[in-house]
């Protein structure tokens, strides 16, 4: 049986917070169309201090309350959004809407993070949903086509670039000439970019988990990524290589994906139904250790300028079984008799190479290992 209104209630009155109160008040006409009743937003959660807001003062002060035990009791609360933000209390909120019949919404990267697998199986458990979209990668939709577009397809890997801030900071230094522009200019010339990339990776058995520093082709759908936006990069054994783009972090673009989560939790409550999740929880996986993935390598050394030096490197370099793809030497400099060399490999174990280095680095013709990189294809 279909319900006559539902009911939200918002924990939290941040930017990102205040913006879906906003919403939910200026647009409920729209909203009631998308959902088939009206969202009504029954009370929201929030500290003393929050009270104080801008956006505090333009609303009903029946709507706030600073007290747990009251936003709990309040009839006729549905949904509960999240937007606090940390694990404690928040981790405690979510367990007590949850256990409490309530569908919830959360914004919240680092309960998801530790604590997603957990609250997941509680909302099954309780027949209710948990929906996390806005916690990853801001407004861009990653979650919901997991669950449903991609569902038909074994993920290979995922590429993401997913923090703003190091991204603007990256694409400054590849474009302006700051910081550890050698590094870059000598990728460049060999055709790369440098971006910081989370990634994860099917292997057989195991899951390969990691987030660093990387050079990528200039030709890669990631390459041009640059400034404040993300990117998260999936490859699927069916879909390819497809490619999600757009402003990962403010309050409007997080707004947008909590209330396209809030619209998709009280379309399952208007039709008395759990929306599937479209994924399955599993806690079994196993994660590769660092020492044993394998990439390809950047390294950038200081070294004497005279007869053999590549060759000692290169030696140490074969004795681990790593395969130079490529070498560049820049900089002679004429005063202090050292070379600058540029070494690009082929695909190596992370073991093999951080044994080469510590050799490579032992070797009275290397003055400095200035650089090393990891690069994906």
């Amino acid at each position: 049986m279909s319900k006559d209104s539902i009911g939200v209630g918002l924990m939290g009155l941040g930017v990102v917070a205040g913006k879906v109160a906003k919403v939910l008040m200026d647009k409920s006409r729209n909203l009631e169309d998308k959902v088939g009743c009206p969202l009504i937003l029954r009370k929201i959660k929030v500290l003393p201090e929050d009270l104080s807001r801008p956006q505090a003062k333009q609303m009903d002060s029946e709507l706030f309350t600073t007290d747990d035990e009251e936003f709990f009791h309040e009839p006729g609360i549905d949904i509960v959004v999240e937007a606090i933000g940390g694990v404690s209390p928040a981790l405690e909120y979510h367990k007590r809407a949850i256990s409490g019949g309530k569908h919830v919404v959360t914004s919240n990267k680092e309960l998801i993070a530790k604590h997603g697998f957990e609250l997941l199986t509680l909302a099954r458990r309780n027949k209710v949903g948990l929906q996390y979209e806005a916690s990853v990668g801001g407004g861009i939709p990653i979650i919901a086509p997991f669950k449903h577009d991609l569902v038909a397809n074994n993920i290979k890997g995922i590429f993401a670039i997913i923090n703003g801030t190091t991204n603007y900071v990256l694409t400054r230094m590849a474009k302006e000439g700051m910081d550890f522009t050698t590094a870059l200019k000598r990728a460049q010339e060999l055709g790369y970019a440098i971006k910081l990339l989370a990634i994860a990776k099917q292997d057989d058995d195991a899951i390969e988990v990691r987030v660093h520093p990387v050079f990528i082709p200039e030709d890669s759908l990631l390459a041009e990524v640059d400034g404040v936006y993300n990117a998260i990069l999936v490859e699927g054994d069916l879909v390819g290589k497809v490619l999600f783009y757009g402003e990962g972090a403010g309050a409007i673009p997080t707004s947008s994906s909590l209330l396209a989560d809030i619209i998709s939790a009280s379309s399952a409550v208007f039709h008395s139904s759990q929306r599937p999740l479209g994924l399955k929880l599993r806690n079994d996986s196993v994660l590769k250790p660092m020492s044993e993935i394998m990439t390809r390598y950047y390294l950038r050394m200081t070294t004497t300028d005279r007869y053999g030096v590549l060759s000692q490197i290169s030696k140490v370099l074969g004795d681990h079984r790593i395969s130079i793809s490529s070498v560049l030497q820049k900089e002679t400099n004429i005063v202090a008799k050292t070379a600058e060399i540029v070494i690009m490999t082929h695909p190596a174990k992370e073991k093999a190479i951080q044994a080469a280095l510590s050799e490579i680095r032992e070797l009275d013709i290397v003055k400095q290992v200035n650089n090393f990189i990891r690069i994906e294809a």
